[in-house]
């Protein structure tokens, strides 16, 4: 199944030219301002992580998403990591996963040997809503739930807390996830969540294995998710930002058609003239297999908004 997904800069560089010190990646939806770790201790860097880095780490998810009693939080080496596992926890049989959006949900369903369809069946065996979407933006709501497998993907989720679904994570089937390097901007550390019933949590654990999460990500997972002063700001400043990146794109000749705060959708024209366009000014932007009219721009960094502004 193909996997399309943002980022590719070395192949940007290639087809187009320059270093990467002189392009501007807005293909994905990280947040350009990433929170500040700080010094970590040597010992997270030297010793296999212990028992304390651990449930520390945990202690401080459940406290930020407001984890209900009765459900359990795993931490694992990323969210791609639990996406890929996801479709073993059940037999496998017919998986509804709107379109479009993130197409790994159904890279790793079909890789089990499920039947994934973008058509939502009478009865389906399990169901995929990344909340809010990607690209669109969409939010889902508690109606959307409920099948045997429930999957709700919050990888984006936390521009919006109030938007989540965290609290239904109680509910037999279902699975809530979070992604660290979207909203903390730090997409390198490999650090997700996965966020539901006691024994289907296990199930994740047990597929995962010991130590899943390394212990510098431990540290600065449990750092950056007890920061809740930085978690307030930093939501007003995409806020902020987002609606910078829409009037500079609305002027350019473009139309708005969805995204959240840590990305932007657009309507244009021709959306691989645009993405070229962009490209020769070293900025790389997001177009997809399944429309041609469509591209999406994650926000500049604080330094990159000029070359942004010229390149339109």
């Amino acid at each position: 199944m193909l996997r399309d997904h943002g980022g590719g800069l070395d192949a940007a560089i290639a087809r187009h030219g320059g270093g990467r010190d002189d392009w501007l990646d807005l293909s994905t939806g990280i947040n350009p301002t990433p929170y500040p770790v700080g010094e970590i201790d040597s010992g997270a860097w030297t010793a296999l992580p212990d028992r304390a880095a651990q449930d520390a780490l945990i202690r401080a998810a459940r406290a930020f998403w407001q984890v209900p009693e009765g459900a359990a939080v795993l931490a694992a080496p990323g969210a791609s990591s639990l996406i890929a596992r996801l479709p073993g926890l059940a037999q496998p049989g017919t998986v509804h996963i709107p379109a479009p959006t993130y197409n790994e949900h159904a890279a790793g369903f079909a890789a089990h040997g499920w039947s994934v369809t973008a058509t939502a069946p009478l009865r389906p065996d399990a169901r995929v809503i990344v909340h809010p979407n990607n690209p669109t933006g969409h939010f889902y709501g508690a109606d959307d739930l409920g099948t045997p497998l429930t999957v709700i993907d919050e990888s984006f989720c936390d521009i919006a807390p109030e938007r989540s679904l965290v609290a239904h994570a109680t509910r037999p089937g279902h699975i809530v996830l979070k992604s660290f390097g979207k909203f903390w901007g730090l997409a390198g550390l490999r650090l997700g969540f996965a966020i539901g019933p006691e024994p289907l949590v296990a199930q994740l654990q047990e597929m995962l294995g010991p130590w899943p999460v390394s212990g510098p990500a431990l540290a600065i997972g449990a750092r950056a998710l007890g920061d809740q002063t930085w978690a307030q700001h930093t939501r007003a400043r995409l806020e902020a930002d987002a609606a910078r990146l829409d009037a500079l794109m609305l002027r350019a000749g473009a139309e708005g058609a969805g995204g959240t705060s840590l990305f932007r959708l657009y309507r244009v024209e021709n959306a691989r003239d645009w993405q070229d366009r962009l490209a020769a000014h070293r900025i790389l932007g997001r177009i997809f297999p399944y429309a041609d009219d469509l591209i999406r721009l994650g926000l500049p960094t604080p330094e990159g908004w000029a070359q942004l502004e010229s390149a339109l």
